[in-house]
């Protein structure tokens, strides 16, 4: 079991949050699945952040930077992405560090559910 803090900021222990995504259990809503895929990014999961990326959008080749630590995740906005819903947006910031420098990442995310499974679109344009 895996006792240290989720990197997506809820509070919740690793596994009893975003690693229970990462180890197969559905996402039940667009900002579960930006806050799993945020965690992805900071644990360095990158088979998870392919299996829940639309086709359409996935990048050719997508290797982390491991120069990159995430170091904190604000959720600012949700629209649709619920239980229910089967289109959603979820903007949020992310904050990292790279070379000892402090960074941004900002983004109006778009999910849709597809075959029951909440997956990123990309940037609302």
């Amino acid at each position: 079991m895996d006792s240290r803090a989720c990197p997506c900021g809820l509070g919740d222990d690793y596994d009893a949050c975003c690693g229970r995504f990462h180890a197969g259990a559905p996402a039940p809503t667009a900002e579960a699945l930006m806050r799993s895929r945020y965690s992805a990014f900071a644990v360095g999961d990158v088979d998870y952040l392919k299996r829940t990326w639309h086709p359409s959008s996935l990048p050719a080749d997508l290797a982390l930077d491991p120069g990159i630590a995430w170091t904190r995740l604000a959720v600012l906005d949700t629209a649709g992405g619920g239980i229910f819903d089967t289109t959603g947006t979820v903007r949020f910031r992310a904050i990292y560090t790279h070379a000892g420098k402090r960074g941004v990442q900002a983004e109006n995310s778009r999910f849709i559910r597809q075959d029951g499974a909440w997956i990123y679109l990309g940037p609302v344009e």
